[in-house]
């Protein structure tokens, strides 16, 4: 296999599009797409965002060191990409897109009712980088919609029909294609586990 050597760049893909909302109060309410978003610690649970200085709301969240990460959907494609390209100061996004905004458990934050998933953070850190400053940030709640929970109490968020982002292109998720520890179950176990992914998959 050949390779072609390329300057260095964030060639992570897929990365997940998630929408980032924020603000205190409901006057300052904003929601902006974030691709620059991960896991970093378990225990305490934490995450991170990356935004760049000029966004509205970068501001925002360094003044209340608060934000909310929802999970975006196949149904919430238009509105993700949508909160990437337009700024809060020019419009409502969530009275433009007819999303509603929801009170956090915790932070003041607003949450986008309308997603699957959303992770309620506390800042604790921001780190200046570059293009980009890094706000490192501690989840305090979690918030997920019980329509995706079965009636063995799992969470099952294949069903909402989540989305990742690569290279300028946002992409369904299809099917799944392995557990965690597959590659090293014994025969039959992995038998029984091939089973339910085939028909998981078929409900997809």
């Amino acid at each position: 296999m050949s390779k072609i050597q390329w300057k260095p760049g964030t060639m992570i893909y897929p990365l997940p599009a998630v929408m980032v909302s924020c603000g205190s109060e409901t006057s300052s309410y904003n929601i902006l797409t974030v691709a620059w978003t991960g896991t970093v610690c378990t225990a305490p649970a934490m995450t991170y965002i990356s935004i760049r200085k000029e966004r509205h709301s970068y501001n925002i969240v360094k003044d209340t060191g608060e934000f909310v990460i929802n999970l975006t959907t196949e149904k919430l494609a238009f509105a993700t990409d949508f909160c990437g390209v337009r700024s809060g100061r020019d419009v409502d996004k969530f009275t433009y897109l007819g999303l509603t905004p929801q009170p956090g458990s915790v932070v003041k934050a607003p949450l986008i009712n309308e997603s699957p998933v959303n992770i309620e953070c506390r800042v604790t850190q921001i780190i200046e980088l570059g293009s980009h400053d890094m706000f490192l940030a501690e989840v305090v709640a979690v918030n997920v919609d019980e329509q995706y929970i079965d009636e063995s109490g799992k969470f099952r968020l294949e069903s909402a029909k989540p989305i990742c982002y690569s290279h300028g292109s946002y992409y369904g998720l299809t099917k799944e294609l392995g557990t965690f520890g597959y590659s090293v179950m014994k025969p039959k176990t992995k038998k029984k586990r091939d089973a339910l992914v085939k028909e998981k998959n078929k409900k997809l």
